[in-house]
């Protein structure tokens, strides 16, 4: 494995995952959450929202108190990126030796070691592999690595020492393996590659599944979606067909859904998987945020999801209205006492009178607090300030 600092397989570091929301992301992210306890992941789908994202992670490390580990991968290093990344050097030389937090930075785009050196940070070739470029921040608890001849997936495989706890027994390292070279040969475009085919159909299967069944703001997708890709390199590596492998996904599906809902309170497995997932999507407090008129707000689940969740969830009585931001910005209202409409008028948008749909005033959101942020203020605008009022200084003048 390649390096920079080793961190102790027995460090209880909290580690937090941001990676891009594609087919390499998600390989990423199953790679390290094989070799060690990730306590949360963020997937970044425009790497025009990275900015954001970042920023609201250095606000919370610089209240931390305790060292923390961010993994970034496959995130393409903008400029924002890049001066995330020099903030956090400089939040590290403000913190006690003890507490200072950690960071890895593992991407393979090329614009992004030209984002590098336009900040003041030249690239280093690795002693043993050119195509590896390191970058010195003076802070031996961050490392930077960008290598062009790797996808992301590959990167975190074999530079894992950086964020392991722990080894992995034998047979998922083989499923692993399968995975980060049908990945690699993909995202590099490496067609000549015998893994490219494999690559392509994980790539088929992670679009068909990644937000259909247990979208990304379920404590659950993580691990429901690495779980598919290593159920699906597993034939990979055994010399499946993509047509054999396709085959076999409904299968697969199925059996993790089982996994999924063994636990859960009347689950009915007459239904199909999208009907039962929706059952325990709509008693999830995670996915939801109450705004202060009662109504019931989620981010980025589908079209064909929102219409199923959003009934059990005013069917259970936890809302009488639901509305549903994506990432594209546009809103979908659903309600039993028909307001779906009046709301979505707010939003320059119309349609039925419990189905309409509009969108976001910016045009766009990147997470859930996002979409909290802009919906509430217009769905809900607060009342107006008497103070603010011209006369309001006449009030109390007696002449």
């Amino acid at each position: 494995m390649g390096g920079g600092r080793r961190f102790s397989r027995t460090d209880p570091v909290t580690l937090t995952q941001l990676s891009h929301h594609d087919l390499d992301g998600y390989g990423a992210t199953t790679v390290a959450a094989a070799f060690a306890p990730v306590a949360r992941t963020v997937h970044i789908p425009r790497y025009s929202d990275v900015g954001p994202v970042v920023e609201e992670e250095l606000k919370r490390l610089g209240k931390a108190k305790e060292t923390e580990t961010i993994l970034m991968t496959d995130l393409g290093l903008e400029a924002v990126a890049v001066t995330f990344i020099k903030k956090f050097a400089a939040l590290n030389r403000r913190r006690d030796e003890g507490t200072r937090h950690r960071l890895v930075v593992l991407d393979h785009h090329a614009s992004s070691i030209d984002q590098m050196r336009a900040q003041g940070l030249e690239p280093i070739p690795d002693g043993e592999r050119p195509a590896l470029k390191r970058f010195d921040l003076d802070d031996p608890a961050i490392t930077v690595l960008i290598d062009e001849e790797r996808c992301a997936t590959r990167m975190a495989y074999e530079q894992r020492a950086l964020f392991a706890a722990h080894a992995v027994p034998d047979a998922l390292d083989a499923d692993l393996r399968a995975m980060v070279a049908a990945i690699d040969a993909l995202d590099l475009w490496q067609k000549q590659r015998p893994e490219f085919l494999g690559g392509l159909t994980l790539d088929e299967i992670f679009w068909d599944s990644v937000s259909a069944l247990v979208p990304p703001a379920h404590p659950r997708h993580d691990r429901f979606v690495s779980d598919l890709l290593l159920a699906a390199a597993a034939p990979l590596r055994e010399g499946a067909t993509p047509a054999a492998i396709e085959a076999r996904v409904g299968a697969i599906r199925l059996d993790l859904v089982d996994r999924l809902m063994r636990d859960e309170p009347g689950d009915d497995p007459a239904l199909t998987t999208r009907m039962r997932v929706a059952r325990m999507l709509a008693r999830s407090d995670a996915l939801f945020h109450p705004l202060s008129d009662g109504t019931l707000l989620s981010f980025g689940l589908d079209s064909g999801a929102f219409q199923r969740v959003s009934d059990l969830v005013m069917e259970a009585g936890r809302a009488t209205r639901v509305v549903n931001v994506q990432r594209t910005g546009t809103l979908s209202f659903r309600s039993n006492d028909e307001t779906a409409l009046d709301g979505a008028r707010k939003f320059r948008g119309g349609g039925h009178r419990d189905a309409a749909g509009g969108k976001l005033p910016n045009g766009s959101a990147f997470s859930l607090a996002d979409a909290v942020a802009q919906v509430e203020p217009v769905l809900n605008p607060p009342p107006p300030d008497p103070s603010a009022s011209p006369f309001a200084a006449l009030k109390g003048w007696k002449g």
